[in-house]
């Protein structure tokens, strides 16, 4: 039945992509579907359009419908990992002699890429505090065609003007890429800022239970998707069927998940700015945070991720030693809270001169906070900090 008007996100997050076939079987939720390879009717007309699992997959197929629709994009595409996701991006939209401007507070996984990657093929990054789009613009170069933004960074939460940048991009003929995975669908859409392409590792929230490890791209510019749909296709890391009917599982409740991760979250970042052996608390929705109204602009909500300064890397080793209820590990993202060492877990790949210089130190520490009770969570780090 055609829709009369736009669906909220909490119904198109638990509707969109799954519609029952009443001309079929009529399931309600999306079967795995195993098949690697599908029967054609002849030679050159294959039956439904399916080929071959990684060329499309009944059930990839709906969760990218599903993401398309979250991050109110005309196209999504699945991939085996966020780096994946990222990997196949850049190889789709640079060439040899291309560069590219990053912010250089970001993920140390996409900066080893840039580097250790991207730049055997020729691809250069420079890499700039975003905060100001001077900088960003300072940075431009002839050959600039990509521009690669996190709001909020990670680890340090700083929050970039993604419009701002993006109608700077457009006017160089450059690219925008959004990161979007720390702030999900719900809480931020870049697409809608002016940007030109969202990137996500599913495994955190969209995902949101620790189980399942995945990426995706989304767009509504067509000449970026024709070649990116090529690549997902040629260069083959798909997630498979299983892996995207646990992303479509845990997406049904991103909506809910993310408004108690950012009523947590606020909690623990309030706990912890009035705590003495903090020495700072990154959080984009505490009014100190110096970004905390183009915030408020952007983000529906502040989210589930902060980190903290502690005074020194012997504070920091403490008080993570000394957590019970948050689990030290990589990722996040999920319903459980998470604490992640930075210089030495997520951003141990940046040389430390440069991470000390853009503010990663010893003392930092980042939170992802989950959906437990907020009091044991305050409990715990209160216990762990004493």
């Amino acid at each position: 039945m055609p829709r009369t008007r736009r669906l909220g996100f909490g119904t198109r997050s638990v509707h969109d992509g799954e519609e029952p076939d009443l001309g079929s079987t009529g399931d309600v939720v999306v079967p795995i579907h195993l098949s690697s390879t599908f029967a054609r009717r002849t030679v050159s007309k294959p039956s439904m359009g399916l080929e071959y699992s990684r060329t499309g997959n009944p059930t990839r197929s709906a969760l990218e419908r599903r993401l398309a629709s979250l991050e109110n994009a005309a196209h999504a595409l699945a991939f085996s990992s966020g780096m994946a996701a990222e990997t196949t991006l850049l190889l789709s939209l640079l060439k040899k002699g291309d560069h590219l401007v990053a912010g250089d507070d970001l993920y140390g996984g996409t900066r080893r890429l840039f580097e250790s990657t991207m730049r055997r093929f020729g691809v250069t990054a420079t890499y700039v505090d975003t905060r100001s789009t001077a900088a960003v613009s300072g940075a431009f170069r002839g050959n600039t065609r990509l521009i690669w933004l996190e709001s909020p960074t990670n680890p340090l939460m700083r929050i970039c003007d993604i419009g701002a940048i993006s109608r700077l991009a457009k006017r160089r003929g450059a690219v925008t890429v959004v990161d979007n995975t720390f702030a999900s669908p719900y809480l931020q859409n870049p697409l809608d800022l002016g940007a030109s392409v969202s990137v996500h590792s599913t495994t955190k929230y969209i995902g949101g239970h620790s189980d399942v490890v995945g990426g995706a791209v989304m767009t509504s510019d067509d000449s970026l998707f024709e070649p990116l749909r090529f690549n997902q296709n040629a260069l083959g890391a798909v997630p498979s069927p299983f892996d995207c009917f646990m992303v479509l599982r845990g997406s049904k409740t991103l909506h809910l998940r993310m408004e108690r991760h950012s009523e947590n979250a606020l909690k623990v970042a309030e706990f912890l700015a009035g705590h003495s052996s903090v020495s700072r608390v990154n959080y984009p929705g505490l009014r100190s945070h110096p970004q905390y109204s183009l915030a408020k602009r952007q983000m529906r909500l502040p989210g589930g991720m902060l980190s903290v300064e502690l005074k020194g890397g012997a504070a920091a080793r403490r008080f993570m030693s000394r957590l019970r209820v948050f689990t030290l590990a990589e990722s996040l993202g999920g319903v459980e809270s998470l604490v992640d060492h930075p210089a030495t877990m997520t951003h141990a790949s940046v040389p430390k001169a440069e991470r000390e210089k853009v503010g990663i130190t010893e003392g930092l520490v980042r939170l992802s906070i989950g959906i437990e009770d907020a009091d044991d969570l305050i409990a715990d780090l209160g216990a762990a900090l004493s």
